[in-house]
């Protein structure tokens, strides 16, 4: 993976060589090259800021910094510039600019992202980047607008620096231990279990007794329920999400023991007929008159989550 960030602060960014990201850009699974976007001016203040057409507050970025940086930037990537055929296959490298406009970034995104062979990173400063550049980029780059989150920060360095590493982490071989990868928070659409690590007692707190008893099944068993449990306390949209066909049998008892119930497809799909029967014809008569796609998510609308 390449990664290219143009900013005015590259040493914002200097803990990126830090852990196991650093110990990928070693093993040259990640090139990271960082650019000063004032090496792109040519005033003796290397000014890269100036005020807004039609007034208001704040600055904002000049156009030509970015694009003499993002030039090089397209001259150098090991990708091809888009062809006549780029209906087909996009071979432009992604340019992610961080705003609060932008799709917002999750962990769907990020192992969209990983596999991605060159991004291009614009974090911008002050009131943003002139909207021209943006503009003329999508001619060789696929912009993309991405939102961190529902809040505003001075720069979009930070927003930078946490995508760059949820999209490391998926590439193979960034992880100590890839079977890590299975487990966590939102990777299987459910936040994960809780952990614990030794002494047994700390502070008068014991470890879960299932967890010391060697039993693998029951351990799983514990470890499954505690997800739902703290997804459905923390994050219930995430529970509303989760695939009906993914839920078993001790799955949905565990739900309904909490107060969250599954609708029965095929007695809704006849309530459903019997309110709204379907018009008979002179020809065959309607043999199968279940109506598809019902709903068979949990009802979480008022769960009793009381754990």
């Amino acid at each position: 993976m390449r990664y290219d960030v143009v900013t005015i602060f590259p040493e914002y960014l200097e803990p990126l060589k830090l852990s196991l990201l650093g110990k990928a850009r070693e093993k040259g699974l990640v090139d990271l090259r960082l650019h000063d976007l004032r090496e792109y001016t040519f005033d003796r203040h290397r000014t890269v800021d100036d005020t807004p057409y039609g007034g208001g507050a704040g600055m904002v970025m000049k156009a030509e910094p970015w694009g003499l940086a993002l030039d090089e930037v397209l001259a150098a990537s090991p990708l091809k510039v888009a062809t006549e055929d780029a209906a087909e296959t996009d071979t432009r490298p992604l340019l992610i600019v961080p705003s609060p406009a932008g799709a917002v970034f999750d962990q769907a995104m990020a192992y969209e992202l990983a596999e991605e062979k060159h991004i291009v990173f614009a974090p911008a400063r002050y009131e943003g980047i002139d909207e021209r550049v943006l503009d003329w980029a999508q001619e060789s780059f696929r912009v993309m607008p991405v939102s961190l989150g529902d809040y505003v920060l001075y720069g979009g360095e930070v927003a930078v620096m946490a995508m760059i590493e949820a999209i490391t982490r998926l590439i193979p071989g960034a992880m100590g231990n890839p079977a890590s990868l299975e487990e966590e928070s939102h990777t299987g659409g459910l936040l994960e279990y809780p952990v614990y690590t030794k002494p047994a007692v700390w502070r008068d707190r014991e470890v879960p007794e299932v967890l010391l008893s060697g039993n693998h099944g029951a351990i799983a068993r514990w470890r499954r329920d505690r997800q739902i449990e703290r997804t459905l306390e923390r994050r219930p949209d995430l529970l509303e999400a989760y695939p009906v066909e993914q839920w078993d049998k001790k799955d949905r008892r565990f739900l309904a023991e909490r107060g969250v119930h599954f609708a029965n497809p095929a007695k809704a799909a006849q309530k459903k007929a019997k309110k709204n029967p379907a018009p008979q014809t002179d020809t065959a008569a309607q043999a199968d008159t279940a109506p598809q796609g019902e709903s068979t998510q949990p009802d979480t609308a008022q769960p009793e989550a009381n754990s």
